[in-house]
């Protein structure tokens, strides 16, 4: 997943999202989230809520 967000995914991040191109459920996204976050791979966009959105972490 991270290859494909990095060959460059279009529009916004979020849990509904991944649980789509992953197969996976919304809940599970949302751990994936949440360990990519403590590894340092996504942050977390400003905004919350229905509208929270994820973003690759530049490292360039």
């Amino acid at each position: 997943m991270l290859n494909r967000l990095l060959e460059g995914f279009e529009g916004k991040l979020n849990t509904k999202n991944w649980a789509a191109m992953t197969r996976s459920s919304p809940d599970t996204a949302l751990r994936d989230f949440k360990e990519l976050i403590e590894r340092g791979a996504l942050k977390q966009e400003e905004g919350g809520g229905r509208s929270t959105s994820y973003a690759l972490v530049s490292t360039l």
